[in-house]
């Protein structure tokens, strides 16, 4: 089976899994909605969760949608900034115009073939500014590696402040592993381990001529060089702060959102946290922009702060679509034009 059919069922199967997701979602806000309207005393043909979002969408307030916007537009800077000081041990200054118009392309990429706009980003800014890819490709984990940094502190600063809420909501929802399933686990991992270390001492060996070996050991070398880039940083306070930014920026985006939305207007600080994260959670999964698993644990964050099952859902594609349909979207085409323009020479 060649690369191109492996991508192609791999983008199906995500695109598929996200779809019914969404489907399943709402099929269950439908039928509580019904349920609803038949306790008002609202006729079935009157009650269309349709009709409803349409109706909440023409209720938010633009102004708030375009500070999402706004806080989107910064953190990208900020990623863009904080990528280029990755490139500098390097020996690379691009500029930020091509770091952060990567970016949006990648991001515009990710809509139709999950995961697939890294490596789009990676092939424009080595394109661009003459970067070589296995280079860019070690900053590229490096950036994910923060990411991850900043995610499991907005998890951990999350249970601090609503440690009760997430409690009842994982002990409901999840179960934990039985022991079998541990060990399995630990064997993988270990063996994975194992692998890893045996092929880099392959890979490192002065005797190595296998030419197929030696590029991958030359891919290799240059993504060690991108990861162990983050120890010659400059200003290691710098990036701290960008990271710090680009979390906040994240977060700002869904609680502004909360003032659009008449029910979720007076929710507060902690439950746009909370709901931040489980929206974060939701992107992870490799569905175009975390279409369906986004929707999902939005609404399931939002129902536990009283917000009802259909206002929830009707939240979580106002926010969706503000950030993939005007941000990514918009963006990512303006960027995919003015690229080629601004590197014509």
């Amino acid at each position: 089976m060649n690369s191109s059919l492996k991508s192609a069922i791999k983008f199906f199967v995500f695109v598929g899994i996200g779809l019914l997701l969404f489907y399943v979602l709402y099929n269950n806000q439908q039928a509580a909605y019904l349920e609803d309207c038949k306790i008002k005393g609202i006729p079935d043909a009157n009650c269309s969760l349709v009709d409803k979002i349409i109706g909440d969408f023409k209720s938010v307030k633009v102004i708030w949608i375009v500070a999402i916007l706004i806080a989107y537009m910064i953190s990208n800077l900020m990623r863009a900034l904080r990528w280029n000081q990755m490139f500098e041990p390097l020996g690379y200054k691009p500029r930020v115009i091509n770091t952060l118009g990567a970016l949006m392309i990648g991001y515009f990429t990710n809509l139709a073939f999950p995961r697939i706009g890294e490596l789009i980003k990676t092939g424009t800014i080595s394109k661009y500014e003459g970067i070589p890819f296995e280079k860019v490709i070690g900053t590229v984990v490096l950036d994910r590696i923060l990411d991850i940094m900043g995610l499991l502190t907005c998890i951990g600063l999350a249970m601090v402040f609503s440690f009760g809420t997430f409690r009842d909501y994982f002990a409901e929802n999840f179960v934990a592993p039985s022991q079998g399933k541990i060990i399995i686990l630990g064997v993988i991992m270990l063996a994975g381990i194992v692998g890893l270390f045996m092929m880099t001492r392959l890979l490192r060996s002065d005797k190595l001529s296998n030419p197929l070996l030696l590029k991958v050991r030359k891919l290799f070398e240059g993504f060690k060089d991108g990861i162990l880039s983050l120890k010659d940083v400059k200003n290691i306070p710098l990036l701290i702060a960008y990271t710090i930014g680009i979390w906040t920026m994240y977060y700002l985006m869904t609680y502004l959102c909360f003032f659009s939305f008449a029910p979720t207007a007076n929710l507060g600080i902690v439950a746009g946290l909370v709901v931040f994260v489980f929206g974060t959670l939701g992107m992870v999964f490799p569905s175009p922009g975390g279409m369906g698993s986004y929707h999902l644990l939005i609404s399931q964050a939002l129902v536990i702060y009283g917000v009802t099952g259909a206002d929830a859902f009707s939240f979580s594609n106002i926010i969706f679509f503000a950030i993939n349909i005007f941000g990514n979207v918009f963006f990512g085409i303006l960027f995919f034009i003015l690229l080629p323009i601004i590197n014509r020479d």
